[in-house]
């Protein structure tokens, strides 16, 4: 099974590759993160944001791999523990699908995207940078993995 982080943007500061990078890289083959960048449109004054959002959107449900569980990450979506996450994860795994996870650019998810997710989840009421969403998830994976397998990284 593989956890597919579809995300916009491109050129994320090296705090964000690296604070990613460190927690996808912990996690064994058998849950393997990779992340899929989706080009953000150039954000002018007079830029028409609808439209871009539209075009990101079309990009991220072209990445989704078939068959793969999607699940977009909005806000309004369920939140769940790090205990409820570890217990998705393993049926994830048991099951064998690929998971896809989607973060929008700097205005959200485009309505395309929510549609085609079969579930959202929330990290937080609060809106956070999408680049750092990318490390808040990966790092969630992983100690929830940890916890399904008796690591310490969990306490």
């Amino acid at each position: 099974m593989r956890i597919h982080l579809i995300a916009v943007g491109t050129r994320m500061p090296r705090w964000v590759s690296d604070g990613f990078d460190e927690y996808a890289r912990r996690l064994p083959a058998e849950c393997r993160l990779q992340l899929h960048e989706i080009p953000l449109g150039k954000r002018a004054a007079n830029a028409d944001i609808p439209r871009l959002m539209a075009r990101e959107g079309e990009r991220m449900v072209a990445a989704i791999p078939r068959g793969a569980l999607t699940i977009a990450l909005d806000r309004s979506g369920e939140q769940l523990s790090t205990e409820a996450l570890a217990e998705r994860l393993q049926g994830w795994l048991q099951s064998g699908n690929d998971v896809a996870l989607l973060v929008g650019g700097p205005e959200g998810l485009d309505p395309a995207c929510l549609a085609r997710s079969d579930r959202r989840l929330s990290l937080s009421p609060m809106t956070l940078p999408h680049p750092l969403v990318r490390i808040v998830i990966a790092e969630q994976l992983y100690r929830a993995w940890s916890l399904l397998n008796n690591h310490p990284y969990h306490r």
